[in-house]
């Protein structure tokens, strides 16, 4: 089935996605950024992109194997630059509405309003109907009594949810009403974040995840289970028009990794697991060139996302009825 097939099987019959697709970026590609507006910019564009093309996973990855964790900063350059691509990522994919509860004023996001917003379908505004939407766990007073199962929304007035929760615990709510269907007081239930997209091909945002290094990159999947299809790009690959028939469509779990100003290959140099292996031919399914014939010495990584999933978009859409 083409991609222009499955796509109108998605609008006619409303089926689920299960398949999902990853992109591992290095946050070296920042310090090639020649202001703080435009390192702000260039993380826009890579959401942007991620979000064209239904990404439901962006991992950081340290190609150069430097110790980082994304709630603790570490403000020599290249592990800040990690953890605050990070934080300008989940910044973006968070609902206009809920960003108050999860991101206070502060110099990482220093300019993030000057980004173009992701617009993405679960940022609704007041009016969209929805059967799903994002929250935050609430505290509301019942008469004496303080209830926590309650949600913002980003409707008028705060839901009734299904449990009890921790207030601040970011949410995903389906609401019980029928499409059409007008209630004065609305309640809903606690669901995956994966459910939208697993019961009715909605695309609800993407994950950040952080690697330590690039074989890192491989592990701890967002997913109950491993990549299975795993695709490296490169202009020393395989050129991708010869290799895209071969590549088949029928995968759970896709990812595409993007090399930094000096290509994977820097990136598994610093890599102690990958001391014994010659190629990166080795540790991908597919290591491709999605640019051949290219006009300019050096592509860019935020262009090569853009041309890399614009190369494979007849294989990202494969929705079910299941």
């Amino acid at each position: 089935m083409s991609a222009a097939e499955n796509v109108k099987n998605w609008r006619e019959h409303k089926c689920g996605r299960l398949q999902t697709l990853s992109i591992a970026i290095p946050a070296s590609i920042l310090d090639n950024a020649q202001s703080k507006e435009l390192r702000f910019y260039l993380v826009g564009q890579i959401a942007r992109a991620a979000a064209i093309f239904n990404c439901d996973e962006i991992i950081i990855y340290d190609e150069f194997c430097h110790n980082v964790n994304e709630d603790e900063y570490a403000y020599d350059k290249r592990t800040r630059s990690i953890a605050q691509m990070a934080k300008i990522l989940q910044y973006l994919e968070c609902p206009q509405y809920l960003r108050k509860y999860f991101f206070p004023i502060q110099k990482d996001l220093e300019y993030v309003g000057l980004l173009n917003p992701l617009d993405t379908k679960h940022h609704f505004r007041i009016s969209d109907n929805s059967r799903f939407r994002e929250g935050v766990v609430v505290e509301k007073k019942v008469g004496e009594n303080v209830n926590k199962g309650f949600a913002n929304v980003g409707l008028r007035n705060d839901i009734k949810i299904d449990r009890a929760l921790q207030p601040g615990v970011r949410v995903t709510v389906e609401l019980d009403i029928k499409e059409g269907e007008q209630k004065k007081k609305l309640s809903g239930k606690i669901v995956s974040p994966n459910t939208p997209r697993v019961t009715a091909g909605i695309y609800w945002g993407y994950s950040v995840r952080i690697a330590k290094s690039l074989s890192d990159v491989f592990k701890h999947s967002s997913f109950d289970e491993d990549y299975d299809l795993t695709i490296g790009t490169s202009e020393k690959g395989d050129d991708v028009d010869s290799i895209i028939d071969t590549i088949s469509s029928n995968y759970k779990h896709a990812l595409i990794v993007f090399g930094g100003l000096k290509g994977i290959e820097a990136a598994m140099d610093s890599d102690v697991k990958y001391q014994n292996i010659d190629s990166p031919k080795e540790i991908f399914n597919y290591y491709l060139n999605t640019c051949p014939g290219q006009g300019s010495n050096t592509i860019r990584t935020e262009e090569a996302i853009l041309i890399t999933l614009s190369a494979f978009r007849s294989k990202l859409f494969n929705f079910t009825n299941k």
